[in-house]
C-alpha cells in the first residue's frame, strides 16, 4: 500500500510540475487562436482602490495621466478604503484632471471595487493597483484587444524589476514561469485570471464582488469567461513593480491561493462541464493547492518502500529539505547558494500553499497584508 501511495503522489507531483506545462505547450502550439487587434478608442473608467497609499499615489496618478490615450475618454476613480493617511490630500491635487476621489468606510478591496463599479460609466473598466507604474502604451494595447468581439477581458503583464539579491531574483523567476503558462493558456483560449495590477474588461460583463473576495482579478474576468468570452493575455500592456523578499511573497501567495479555495465556493462551475478549460483549471489551479499534501505523502511513505528504495527516497527528500532549510546560513558567494536558494524558494511557496487551506477556518480579513517592497 505504501508503495502505491508513494507512486501515486510521485506521478501527481511530476505531472503538476513538468507534465502539465509540457502538455499545455503542445496544445497551445497545435490549437492556437489568434486575437484580432485594432485600436478603437473607447470610454474607460479606471478603478484604483487605495488603502493608505500616500507613498505611491502621486506617482501612480502621474503614470495614469501619462498614458498614451485620448484624455477626454478616461475617468479615474480613486477609491479610498478607509485610508487614514494623506491619500485624500494627494488625490485632491489631481481633481482638475478627471480624477475623482471617493472616501469609503474601511471594508476591504472587494467593497471598494464594488463602489467603483457603481460609479463607473465607461464602456471599459481598467483595474489597477496603487504601487505599480504603467508603461505609457499599456492601456492602448489592452483596448486594442477588444476589437475582437470574442474578447471579454484582457490581462496585462507584470514586470518585476531586477532584484538585488538571489532571493529576490528567484521570486522574479517564479513570475516568469507564471507568465510562460499564461501566454500559452491565452493562445489556447483564455487565462484563468488576470494580473491584478493591470487588467481591463467590458463593463457590461462585470458583476459585484462577494464580500471579502480575495481575488478580484480572477472573479471578475471569470464572469466574462462564463458568459462565453475569452480572457486573454496582452504582453504589450506592462506594469512595473519593485522586487519583493521571499517572506513578502509567502504572505502574498497564501492570500492568492486561499482565494482559489474561495473561488471554487463562489463559482462551483469551475469544476464542472460548464468550464471549457476544466482540465487546465484542475491542472494549474487545483493541483497547486494539492501539491504540498502530495509532497508530504511522498515523505511519509518513503520509509516504508522496499529496500533499497526506502533509503534512497527518504534520504533524497530529507537532503533537499535540509538544503532549503540551511539556505539562510549559506553565504551569497558560496557556489552552493545557486542550488540552496531555489530550493528554499520552492519550499516556501509550497508552505504558502499548505497554509492557504487555513481559509477554511480563519477570517478572510487575516489574509490581507501590506507587502514590503524595496524601492
Amino acid at each position: 500500500m505504501a508503495a502505491l501511495l508513494f507512486l501515486a503522489a510521485a506521478l501527481f507531483v511530476l505531472y503538476t510540475l513538468f507534465g502539465y506545462p509540457l502538455l499545455l505547450h503542445f496544445l497551445a502550439r497545435r490549437r492556437s487562436r489568434p486575437i484580432q487587434r485594432a485600436f478603437q478608442p473607447r470610454t474607460v473608467s479606471v478603478l484604483l482602490p487605495v488603502f493608505n497609499g500616500e507613498r505611491f499615489l502621486a506617482a501612480k496618478l502621474d503614470s495614469l495621466l501619462a498614458l498614451d490615450y485620448p484624455p477626454g475618454l478616461i475617468d479615474i476613480y480613486v477609491l479610498s478604503d478607509g485610508s487614514t493617511d494623506s491619500t485624500a490630500a494627494i488625490a485632491a491635487r489631481f481633481a482638475d484632471r478627471s480624477v475623482h476621489f471617493q472616501q469609503l468606510p474601511h471594508g476591504g478591496k472587494a467593497a471598494a471595487l464594488n463602489a467603483g463599479l457603481a460609479l463607473a460609466t465607461g464602456e471599459i473598466l481598467f483595474l489597477t493597483d496603487v504601487r505599480q507604474a504603467l508603461e505609457p502604451g499599456s492601456l492602448r494595447a489592452l483596448i486594442s484587444c477588444f476589437a475582437d468581439p470574442a474578447v471579454g477581458a484582457v490581462s496585462g503583464e507584470l514586470i518585476i524589476r531586477d532584484g538585488a539579491t538571489l532571493e529576490e531574483a528567484n521570486v522574479g523567476l517564479y513570475w516568469k514561469y507564471e507568465k510562460w503558462l499564461r501566454k500559452r493558456l491565452s493562445a489556447l483560449d483564455s487565462v484563468l485570471g488576470a494580473t491584478g495590477c493591470i487588467y481591463a474588461m467590458r463593463r457590461g460583463l462585470a458583476r459585484p464582488l462577494p464580500p471579502g473576495c480575495l481575488l478580484d482579478d480572477m472573479f471578475l474576468p471569470l464572469q466574462a469567461f462564463f458568459a462565453g468570452y475569452r480572457v486573454v493575455f496582452e504582453e504589450q500592456a506592462r506594469a512595473y513593480d519593485y522586487p519583493t523578499s521571499l517572506d513578502s511573497e509567502f504572505r502574498r501567495k497564501v492570500r492568492t491561493l486561499a482565494g482559489n479555495y474561495q473561488l471554487i465556493g463562489y463559482l462551483p462551475q469551475l469544476l464542472g462541464p460548464a468550464n471549457r478549460l476544466w482540465l487546465h483549471f484542475v491542472s494549474h489551479k487545483l493541483a497547486r493547492l494539492l501539491l504540498p499534501f502530495a509532497l508530504l505523502l511522498l515523505l511519509a511513505t518513503a520509509p516504508f518502500l522496499p529496500p533499497p528504495w526506502h533509503i534512497v527516497c527518504t534520504a533524497g527528500q530529507l537532503a533537499f529539505y535540509l538544503i532549503a532549510l540551511g539556505d539562510p546560513l549559506i553565504p551569497g558567494s558560496f557556489p552552493g547558494k545557486k542550488l540552496s536558494s531555489p530550493a528554499r524558494t520552492f519550499v516556501v511557496l509550497m508552505a504558502a500553499s499548505f497554509c492557504a487551506a487555513s481559509i477554511l477556518f480563519r477570517p478572510k480579513a487575516d489574509f490581507w497584508v501590506q507587502p514590503r517592497v524595496r524601492g
